[in-house]
């Protein structure tokens, strides 16, 4: 008689634990952190911090003297929004695009000031492409929505003491926003909330559209961009 064999006990695999699902967390702000591609800018003839001495950088520090001074209250008279101030020429292609990135950037290099660059030619920006940055939201769209701040489309650039407000979206009345009750609500607002920045406008030319008149009333001090041989002398007066 066969003897029937002994039955294995059968293994029955462990059921896994469930673990309850994590709630998402928060997301944190972290401010728009941008790295400007220093090599890159100072091929295209913009100041880069560090770099060897030049021609345009001893320039900048003879024209930047003044406008600091004015800016921190130390000029010979008291100037009423001295910390702003707007970078503009008679007529488009004068270089005051230029101007106002290598102004901002030398500026930046002091020890003691800290500098936001404002693209506020919202016509025809150009900030961001000569630093070699994508489209971004700025101006026009804290100008449009009241519950934006500036700080949250505010771009922190890796030269440790400059930001920039970009010109932001691009709207078809874009240079009567300019001129707007909104603007001038926040030209005060930026006065007073960052009065211990110096913060510099790149506006559209005086004589091609009536905003940047307007803009410049606002402003403690205008610096006027000339393209030297070029430039009519009439239109400069004018």
């Amino acid at each position: 008689v066969q003897a029937k064999p002994k039955q294995e006990a059968l293994s029955v695999p462990a059921q896994p634990v469930e673990t309850p699902a994590k709630a998402p967390e928060a997301p944190t702000h972290a401010p728009n952190l941008v790295n400007l591609d220093l090599e890159s800018i100072s091929a295209s003839g913009l100041l880069v911090p560090n770099a060897t001495r030049s021609q345009t950088a001893d320039e900048f520090r003879v024209i930047k003297r003044p406008l600091i001074a004015n800016a921190m209250g130390k000029g010979t008279t008291p100037v009423a929004n001295g910390n702003l101030i707007m970078i503009t020429s008679a007529l488009p292609g004068e270089g005051k695009s230029f101007s106002a990135i290598n102004l901002a950037i030398s500026i930046a290099m002091e020890l003691d000031n800290t500098v936001m660059l404002v693209d506020a030619d919202v016509a025809r920006p150009s900030i961001l492409n000569m630093l070699g940055l994508p489209p971004s939201k700025g101006l026009l769209d804290v100008l449009q929505n009241n519950s934006l701040d500036i700080s949250g489309v505010m771009l922190k650039t890796n030269i440790e003491k400059l930001s920039i407000l970009p010109s932001g979206t691009p709207h078809p009345r874009a240079t009567e926003l300019l001129a707007s009750d909104a603007m001038i609500r926040l030209l005060d607002d930026m006065s007073t909330r960052y009065s211990d920045r110096i913060i510099i406008f790149d506006s559209p030319p005086l004589l091609l559209t009536t905003e940047a008149r307007v803009l410049a009333t606002h402003m403690g001090q205008v610096v006027i961009v000339v393209n030297a041989e070029n430039t009519a002398q009439a239109a400069v007066k004018q």
